[in-house]
Parts: C-alpha cells; structure tokens; sequence
C-alpha cells in the first residue's frame, strides 16, 4: 500500500460533509486522507438548491401531517413520489417518522437542529478565507412563498416553532413580496421572509474549494469504491475497495445515502433512506431571484446561480439503484415556469441525486456503538450543506478529544 495513502484519520464520502470534516481535522495537524469513488462535491453536494439556512429547525415530521401523505403521494405533481415496489422497505422507517412528530419530541428536535445549523454561514465565510473563492457565498434571505395566504398564519406550529427560537421574520403581502422579488408570479398572496440566511451561488464549487484547501493542508484524496470497513485491532482499520486496502487509524464515514450500508455488517442498524431529489438548471433564464425562494405547496426551492436559475425539490422514495425518472424534473420545469412567467425555459437541465434521510429529521454524528475508532457523519437530509460546516467542527473536536460524547447526544447513532 503506498505510503500517500496511509493517514491517521481517513474520511469515506467526499460530499461536502466529508470535506468539511476533513479540513477541520487537517487544520488541527492530523493527516488525513478523503475516499470518494467520484472527485469532491460531485454528488448531492452539486446538485442542491444552494440554501444555506442558518435558521433550518422546522422537523420534516410534524403533527398532524400524516394526513397529507397520501395525497401528495397519490398526485403526479405532488412533492413526494413512493416507488410502489419499494413501499415494503419504507414500513419501519415511516413508522419511526410518524412517530417522531409527537410534539414533545418535535420540540427537542427543533432544538437539535438549530444548534447543528445556525453558525452554518459565518463557518463557511471563515473556512473560505484566503481561498480565492470568498464570493461563492452570499448573504441572502429564505423566502417561503403561497399562493394561499392562510398557509402563512404566524399561529401555525411551523411559524412557532421558528418565532420561540428567535427566528427573524417577516409576514408579508403579495405586492410586499414583488417588491423584494418583481419576477416572482402574481398568483402570490402572501410570503414568509426568514432573515439572516445564505446561499451558494455555485454549490459544486463550494465544496471543491474546500476541498482544494484541505489538500493544500495535507489531506490526500483516494478515488476508491468502498466494499466494506473491518477492525483489525485498535487504532487498525483496513477500508478495503475494488482495488485494494487503505489502512487507517481512526474512520469518519460520511458517505450520506449509502453510510448504512457500510455500517450493517457491522452489526449497526441505522434506518437511513435514500431520498432522491431532483433539480433543473435554466442556463438562459431571463429571470432574476434576488434571495433563496421556497414555493410552499409545490416543495421546491428555486435560486439564481452562476450557471443559472436552479430549482430543486421532490422526495422520491426508491432506493439507492433505481434509475432516475426524469418526469420529476420535468413538473419542476412546469412548477418553475408558473412560478417566474418571465422564464425562459429553451435551455435546461436535468439531475437527480441521494439525500440521506432519518426518519427523526436528525444527522447521525459521533462514535459508532462498540466500534473503536470509527465515528459517523451523515444523516443530514436537506439540510446537508447547511449542517456540515458545523458537523465538521464538531467530529474534528470530537476525534481530537475536544468535545464530549454527551454533547453530541441528541444525534447519537444509538437512538433508534
């Protein structure tokens, strides 16, 4: 095994979770090596909406929603889209996330996810320094919008729970709205204007520039395809791959969607599924977006960047191997086409990538239970570029024995 590869720490997945965890470690002096079967950021990590929500604490589970499940599943046009074949898999893992929308556990949850993402932007503008790419993030606000004013009501639970966290917003009318965003369609009857946030004006690029200066401290990036993780002996992992074994002392997984596929033969259940998203990128859009954009009842986050106008949405719920169904892409197309009439739409393409979903809204962050040496980082949802500048602190104190296990509680591996 050549030497380069050998590290104290090796980080599996180079989303910009792993990346984030990677650079942190190497800023602490450790050597550190940073496995992907693709390069950098080339995953979810490019393809998301480009929000960074320093305010995020709204659980994707919350009362009273089950309600609505169907309908959105059954609607072609809906934000969630359930392979039929693999509805028998998803039994366990929607019972979990039925369950965690108990108010009492709502709260806690809300709580946990504050912490995880409120330093999100200021972690990002600090690991930017002296990178040359400073401006590929920018202050911006998060603009939910309706079409129907009762679904801003400040009394609604998703509206309290951000006011007790001391979010701050703005309730305002459609003409308050086409003030702040004049693209924007007049079908809008009223917006939430959540203040203090960020977005990435190139995601992709984002977490290559992280990664470039985590190589420039020293981290060596492997392009492998990981088989599976065994502990020899403490402070002795081999991470064997297609072509061969990378030993390591100690192992971060970040692998998002496919982290609990790692950990099973481990003997770690983790219920963590696949939640496909999709996005369209309009390259000539006519149309300009001054903040992030989130439409309330088509689901879809919509954002001007440096290749384009982006919209991104839908859960689709089909496992990590099902080919993609671009139809999904196309209803974003048409939702963002009624969203901004102004679009031009002649040039536009098409994604599809995992987000890892737990059914409590929760990343999975710290030791691996009877594992010695191995720590998790993944679990993140939508929520994956807003949370790993933090999640990447936290694991790199955490490893270099800075932070205790007990602080990490609410996102222990443990829980379900």
């Amino acid at each position: 095994m050549p030497e380069a590869y050998r590290s104290d720490i090796t980080v599996i997945g180079a989303g910009i979770i792993g990346i984030c965890c990677a650079l942190r470690l190497a800023e602490k002096g450790l050597q550190v090596a940073l496995v992907d079967r693709n390069n950098p950021a080339e995953g979810a990590s490019h393809g998301n909406a480009g929000v960074i929500s320093s305010w995020a604490c709204v659980p994707q589970s919350l009362p009273g929603q089950w309600k609505k499940i169907p309908g959105w599943i059954i609607d072609p046009a809906g934000p969630i889209a359930l392979r039929w074949s693999y509805a028998p898999r998803m039994f366990n893992w929607l019972l979990r996330f039925l369950d965690s929308a108990q108010l009492n556990r709502v709260n806690d949850i809300a709580d946990a996810l504050l912490l995880v993402n409120r330093d999100s932007f200021l972690l990002y503008q600090q690991m930017l320094e002296d990178t040359g790419s400073e401006d590929l993030v920018t202050e911006s606000h998060y603009i939910h919008v309706f079409r129907n004013s009762a679904a801003a009501d400040p009394r609604l639970l998703q509206w309290a729970l951000r006011r007790e966290r001391g979010v701050p917003m703005d309730f305002i009318d459609g003409d308050e709205l086409r003030e702040i965003e004049p693209a924007l369609s007049n079908e809008y009857k009223a917006a939430v204007v959540i203040q203090n946030q960020g977005r990435a004006l190139n995601p992709g690029r984002l977490g290559q520039a992280l990664a470039e200066k985590a190589q420039s401290l020293g981290v060596s990036f492997v392009r492998a395809e990981i088989k599976d993780l065994q502990l020899i002996k403490p402070d002795h992992w081999l991470i064997n791959h297609k072509a061969g074994v990378i030993p390591a002392r100690k192992v971060i997984l970040a692998a998002g969607a496919w982290s609990a596929q790692l950990l099973r033969p481990l003997g770690c259940e983790i219920p963590l599924e696949a939640e496909r998203g999709y996005h369209v990128v309009f390259s000539e859009p006519g149309a300009q977006l001054n903040n992030s954009i989130l439409d309330n009842e088509g689901h879809f986050a919509a954002s001007s960047m440096d290749m384009g106008l982006r919209c991104a949405g839908i859960a689709e719920f089909a496992g990590l191997v099902a080919l993609p169904d671009y139809r999904r892409a196309q209803m974003l197309a048409r939702l963002a086409k009624r969203m901004l009439p102004n679009l031009n739409t002649d040039s536009v393409s098409e994604w599809m990538g995992s987000r890892p979903a737990t059914p409590d809204s929760l990343p999975c962050i710290g030791r691996v239970p009877g594992q010695d040496g191995l720590f998790g980082a993944f679990g993140h949802g939508h929520g994956g570029l807003t949370g790993a500048p933090t999640t990447g602190q936290w694991v790199a104190d955490l490893v270099n024995n800075e932070m205790s296990d007990s602080e990490l509680f609410s996102y222990r591996l443990d829980r379900f």
